[in-house]
């Protein structure tokens, strides 16, 4: 009974990861380009490939964007370079970075006789690894160098011969770097360190084990070249970057020096909220399991290797008002490992199918449901259909397309970058009084400035739920 139990769970492990990553790819090109995160780095990734600049990148024209190392945006770029400019193309790469992460599990479980798909499913089940499946963002790259990081570690560790994974930990560090800069340095070796004095392992030992020599080289020729590069074409990168986006940004909740946007101020502790909530049920799972076995987790040294992995993170985060749930993502790894440890003699493996199932299956259904009405769409955050269901391909020298004082990101990428701003009445007046007709996208909540008799002149074509697309044409 048992057996025949363990093989209808494993049929239905697999065929679900089969069926979320089908409608995850679906989805790369099924929603657009949400502003403001998603729909700014996918523009950024935009500008670098159209302009060949590969070492600053740019928030906007010749504008440098310090907040960020390169990585991800080289990922778009390279992807831009491939299949073209679209969301899909944008998206890509970091579908495949999960995808990886989730091969490589799989692969590292197989010694345990489990269903290669058992991993896979935890982490798909989870909303913020699913969510990050396929989204642009730095986050995903970085989960992805301190997965990488922490395994190839684990494994080097636990011999004296020189292998390949010896070499991988270097490598995770150097992409670590260039995928969103020292924190990786921050987030992974804390918890090394706590264990490393929980096993009693000496630094002679330590040094044996890895190459230091050569895989400090190997970091250094994969993060060094672009920095210097990048500080030395744009000169105040590596304070802003380094001080600004490393310290000031966690310990300074109100941050002014931000310049590319607003601080997230949060409650303290709420970090704790996040993983509640995006990892359900899978964290509240680990936790009850932990307790459970509080007194021999530091006995197993694979169990406590996890468990500091995935507690530092947050704990780490707690005393920080600055922040974000995409923070939690590096986590996902570890309380996918716990639960893959506990599996076999884990009693409730039913109950924990049918909850982890709630959040896929509710999203599968909201979209096949939203498909039937042609206008969700406007209820999400972007500019795509406006600018692409009433402008006919922007190019150069086409009908020109003015914002408001906020040009959105989507905005910027799905015209190509031939939109631009106006703050003023009488720039919007001047344009009113030429010859030429142009397309005037505002923020509903900022129509109340533009004076009455000036709005009367603007044909409205189109709205969404944050914005307005009107029509100036000069009557003859």
């Amino acid at each position: 009974m048992t057996d025949k139990r363990t093989i209808t769970y494993s049929k239905y492990i697999a065929v679900s990861v089969i069926i979320i990553l089908v409608f995850r790819f679906i989805l790369l090109g099924a929603i657009p380009l949400l502003d403001k995160t998603e729909s700014r780095y996918a523009e950024i990734a935009r500008l670098m490939y159209e302009t060949k600049e590969w070492v600053v990148l740019q928030i906007d024209y010749g504008v440098p964007f310090w907040a960020k190392p390169p990585l991800s945006t080289w990922l778009s770029a390279i992807s831009f370079s491939v299949f073209g400019v679209n969301e899909i193309s944008a998206r890509l790469p970091f579908y495949v970075l999960n995808v990886t992460i989730l091969i490589m599990l799989g692969y590292w479980i197989k010694r345990l006789k489990i269903s290669f798909f058992l991993p896979a499913f935890i982490l798909l089940t989870m909303p913020e690894f699913l969510i990050h499946t396929g989204v642009v963002s730095t986050d995903v790259a970085l989960t992805f160098s301190v997965t990488l990081l922490m395994l190839s570690f684990w494994k080097a560790i636990q011999t004296n011969d020189h292998t390949i994974w010896d070499y991988l930990f270097f490598i995770a560090v150097g992409l670590g770097l260039i995928s969103k800069g020292p924190i990786i340095l921050v987030l992974t070796g804390p918890p090394i360190f706590i264990w490393l004095l929980l096993q009693k392992i000496k630094i002679k030992d330590l040094y044996s084990r890895l190459p230091w020599i050569k895989g400090i080289i190997i970091t250094c020729l994969i993060s060094i070249p672009w920095y210097i590069l990048a500080e030395k074409k744009s000169p105040g990168f590596l304070n802003y970057f380094i001080v600004g986006e490393h310290f000031n940004r966690f310990l300074k909740p109100e941050w002014n020096g931000d310049l590319y946007g607003s601080g997230h101020s949060q409650p303290l502790g709420m970090i704790w909220v996040f993983l509640l909530l995006f990892t359900f049920p899978w964290f509240q799972i680990v936790l009850i399991k932990l307790w459970k076995n509080r007194t021999t987790i530091l006995k197993d040294n694979w169990v406590s290797f996890l468990v500091l992995w995935l507690f530092w993170i947050p704990f780490f985060f707690t005393m920080s008002k600055n922040i974000l749930h995409t923070y939690i993502l590096p986590v996902t790894i570890p309380m996918a490992f716990l639960m893959v440890h506990w599996w076999p003699q884990y009693k409730n493996k039913k109950t924990a199918l049918i909850l982890s199932s709630f959040f896929p299956v509710a999203a599968i259904i909201i979209f096949i449901g939203l498909n039937f009405n042609k206008d969700w769409y406007q209820q999400l955050n972007s500019d795509k259909y406006l600018i692409q269901n009433h402008i006919n391909k922007p190019t150069e020298g086409s009908t020109p397309i003015y914002y408001w004082h906020n040009v959105s990101y989507s905005g910027e990428f799905y015209s190509k970058g031939h939109v631009k701003e106006i703050t003023t009445t009488i720039e919007l007046e001047t344009l009113m009084n030429s010859d030429n007709k142009f397309y005037f996208i505002i923020l509903k909540k900022r129509l109340k400035e533009i004076p009455k008799t000036i709005k009367n002149q603007l044909v409205l074509l189109d709205s969404n739920r944050t914005t307005s697309i009107f029509l100036h044409k000069k009557s003859q």
